[in-house]
């Protein structure tokens, strides 16, 4: 054996104890997010659907400051948690609101039932029981990403439980099956989400979310939700997480976005390329999707009564690249 050959092996057994041990550092955490601390004490909403128990978890921070009277219940996004919202409930609870920020049904630390069927009709039903359960009757509704879509499905749904709406960067702005990206089979997306480590959701994010870029700040969402996939629970994470893939891909909102009554905040970061699934379609296709300038325009031109902001050096996550922009701007929408 050469002296050469004996170095190669021994610097490629260096490598692989260091990914080794790298891996061996990220945390793992239960499928309902255990072992994973959120800022605030975490609630339980139990209630039956589909026939079996399952129970939302969420927070429910009181007002640091005088009390508004007003209330804002935060959707998170897919690939984000209630937790995610932690900077922005501190600054909503200064400004004297009651905040809400929910996990839903199939995420983070909510149940993740083996059968569900996962709608956004569904989740939004179940949104409005836990706020009655809460006590909360009338709210400003604020989502991001999937929450935004989700959001848009809720003032649709009931109108009458949302005083303002306000949405960043949610998807569902374009219908990518009617665009021509091919549906993906719950089997293969499930084999596809069993795949899914801390390093493939951070290349994803860098590419559609950040413009290619990456900081420090954006870690925190990434190693919550990888956890979950190196956890023991990771077959029931990765079933709901393709099952709500699926609900996602197959339910756009963008057909009814004229029927959305309550006065809407549009807040759309410009470098956004968020396209779920879009990876499936011919490279024509995928130029065209996720065209987050457009997208903006022509939704703030279907909701009859919507207000634009632009952030254009911003992408998918406005909240974490930049908040204190990102927050003087959600208070100049409540003030409003």
């Amino acid at each position: 054996m050469t002296h050469r050959f004996s170095a190669a092996i021994a610097l490629s057994c260096a490598l692989l104890s260091a990914t080794a041990a790298s891996a061996q550092d990220r945390p793992a955490y239960g499928p309902r997010l255990e072992g994973y601390d959120y800022p605030h004490p975490v609630r339980t909403f139990a209630f039956t659907s589909q026939r079996q128990p399952l129970e939302m978890t969420y927070m429910d921070v009181a007002p640091s400051a005088p009390a508004n009277g007003g209330t804002v219940v935060l959707l998170h996004g897919k690939n984000f948690c209630a937790a995610t919202w932690a900077p922005t409930i501190e600054v909503l609870s200064q400004a004297g609101f009651r905040v809400l920020a929910v996990d839903q049904i199939g995420f983070c630390k909510a149940s993740k039932p083996q059968g569900y069927q996962f709608s956004l009709a569904q989740l939004a039903a179940n949104t409005r029981a836990l706020m009655t359960h809460a006590e909360v009757e009338r709210a400003v509704i604020v989502g991001h990403s999937m929450g935004g879509m989700l959001g848009a499905r809720f003032a649709i749904q009931h109108p009458e439980a949302v005083e303002r709406l306000v949405l960043v960067n949610p998807i569902g702005l374009e219908d990518w099956q009617a665009e021509g990206v091919p549906y993906s089979p719950l089997d293969a997306a499930y084999e596809t989400e069993l795949k899914t480590s801390l390093d493939s959701i951070k290349a994803y994010q860098r590419r559609f979310y950040y413009d290619g870029d990456w900081k420090p700040d954006y870690d925190a969402p990434v190693e919550m939700l990888a956890g979950m996939y190196m956890g023991l629970g990771r077959e029931s994470v990765a079933w709901n997480q393709a099952q709500t893939s699926d609900m996602i891909f197959t339910q756009p909102v963008v057909h009814e976005l004229g029927r959305i009554a309550a006065p809407t905040t549009l807040i759309i970061g410009q470098t956004d390329r968020t396209a779920p699934g879009a990876n499936r379609a011919s490279p024509e296709i995928q130029a065209r999707l996720g065209d987050y300038p457009l997208l903006g325009r022509r939704t703030a031109e279907a909701i009859p009564n919507a207000t634009l902001v632009e952030f254009e050096d911003l992408g998918h996550a406005p909240q974490i690249e930049d908040p204190t922009r990102f927050h003087r701007a959600l208070l100049d929408a409540l003030g409003d």
